[in-house]
């Protein structure tokens, strides 16, 4: 039996091994779940919170509505678990654990620089919000602004928890503060 000349050899043998290399090179990532395919359980850990400028955070109106999202959140894939702040506590702040970021809630912020008479603004659940974009093509995290209630209301989430969040934090807001002119100057 003649064998095939050594560059013939190396010609077939090559294609079939590197296929043989991205093979295993996709299994491992695939099992791994570094491809996005399966995202990392979230942080349950207290959540360190950066103190802001909320004036009006420690207010009865901020309490009402933390009181009224005193609980887990619907999202894509199930529920979020409150998660709890760690020392200091920043008042007027609430958060879930989510993945990759955690959804996070600020009651009592000033008036945002974004809104102005020509902002587009959504309505959820009878709740006008600013979407605010951060000029990023594919975001993590969308932040809304809720602006017309007598507080400034402000939600953070990932783009992976879906529209759970926002619908259920737009029930609890209509439910405990009142609607209020939005306000662009």
């Amino acid at each position: 039996m003649n064998r095939p000349p050594a560059p013939v050899a190396i010609a077939i043998a090559l294609p079939l091994l590197l296929a043989l290399v991205v093979a295993g090179i996709a299994i491992t990532v695939r099992a791994r779940g570094l491809d996005g395919s399966a995202p990392p359980p979230p942080d349950t850990t207290p959540l360190a919170v950066a103190p802001v400028d909320a004036p009006q955070a420690s207010g009865p109106l901020c309490a009402g509505l933390l009181a009224g999202l005193n609980g887990d959140l619907p999202a894509d894939g199930g529920t979020l678990p409150q998660r709890a702040q760690a020392d200091p506590v920043q008042p007027g702040v609430r958060a879930w654990a989510a993945s990759p970021r955690p959804v996070v809630l600020r009651c009592g912020l000033p008036r945002p620089e974004e809104l102005t008479p020509t902002s587009s603004l959504l309505v959820i659940n009878g709740v006008n919000w600013l979407k605010l974009d951060d000029g990023v093509p594919d975001p993590v995290v969308v932040t809304y602004v809720a602006v017309d209630r007598p507080v400034y209301v402000v939600l953070t989430t990932p783009t992976t928890a879906g529209s759970g969040p926002l619908q259920q934090v737009s029930d609890v807001i209509r439910t405990t503060l009142p609607a209020t002119p939005v306000a662009v100057r």
